[in-house]
């Protein structure tokens, strides 16, 4: 059932509500009807921050194609339900018919977008938001991912999955958590439901390209594991750790980031053929130098 009530006027702006099957649809303000596959609070997610309907506004009206069951929100665009929200130039909402409602299944944001909550923050140029999977994938320049306490960078694309808590970075992926920096071709970042259900970083995993970077090392690996709780970092598959001029090679390394201390083995198959290996390079003593040498003083 498709209803056109009155018009209405806001601030100068002609606004043309509409309902569209339990959508509350309007050129300034628009109440949108979606799958809520959980109430419970979790930052960043408009699939499930809150219960009740998904809420539009817009500078510039509402364009409504029918036939093509898609709504078009343009100039400062804003989608929000609870204490989540998707700002952007531009927003369109795809819906389908379903027991007799219209359903909105899909966000598509683009320009200037930010996905924000109390706590989270990502930006990108142009986001797509399944609502039945419960996952935004962001692209564009300067793709960012901000909690209080992380931050999370990426070349190619960011995704996060709302049910699962999951945030992915893919391509020079770059984690920074206080003085800690993790880098990898793509980064798995899963938290955890911490106080008010604030997203609590529980743990990174690497693939390709990973590094680690502290204030005395540098470790890299093909892939590894970063345990937020306990600041231990794991590295798997053509280890290296670099400290200054020394250079140590293994095939597994334990970095405790707590204490600096980095633990390096090989591939524990006992058969000889894997080995740590190490490049020790003795600290140039200044009082000492090349030319006093061999001078019988």
């Amino acid at each position: 059932m498709i209803a056109m009530p009155h018009l209405a006027r806001k601030t100068g702006t002609v606004l043309t509500p509409l309902v569209l099957g339990g959508l509350m649809l309007g050129a300034t303000v628009i109440g949108l009807s979606s799958t809520v596959k959980d109430a419970a609070a979790n930052p960043l997610g408009l699939a499930q921050n809150g219960s009740g309907g998904l809420e539009v506004e817009s500078d510039n009206g509402i364009e409504w194609r029918r036939n093509e069951q898609v709504l078009i929100a343009r100039g400062n665009a804003v989608a929000k339900r609870g204490g989540s929200r998707v700002d952007a130039d531009e927003l369109q909402a795809l819906y389908r018919d379903r027991d007799g409602n219209s359903e909105i299944y899909r966000i598509i944001a683009t320009g200037n977008v930010k996905l924000s909550s109390d706590t989270d923050v990502a930006i990108g140029d142009r986001a797509v938001y399944d609502i039945d999977e419960a996952v935004v994938v962001l692209t564009g320049d300067n793709l960012k991912y901000t909690t209080p306490t992380e931050t999370l960078t990426a070349r190619d694309s960011l995704e996060y999955w709302e049910t699962e808590r999951v945030a992915v970075a893919r391509g020079d992926a770059v984690a920074v958590a206080e003085d800690r920096t993790l880098r990898g071709d793509v980064l798995t970042a899963r938290f955890e439901a911490g106080e008010g259900g604030a997203n609590e970083l529980r743990r990174i995993d690497g693939q390709g390209n990973v590094n680690i970077r502290t204030a005395t090392e540098f470790v890299v690996g093909d892939q590894g594991v970063y345990d937020a709780k306990t600041g231990i970092a794991t590295l798997i598959g053509s280890v290296k750790i670099t400290r200054g001029e020394n250079q140590l090679n293994g095939d597994r390394a334990v970095v405790d980031l707590n204490t600096g201390i980095s633990r390096l083995t090989a591939d524990g198959s006992g058969d000889g053929k894997t080995r740590v290996r190490g490049l020790l390079v003795p600290q140039k003593d200044e009082n000492n130098s090349p030319a006093d040498a061999g001078t019988g003083n």
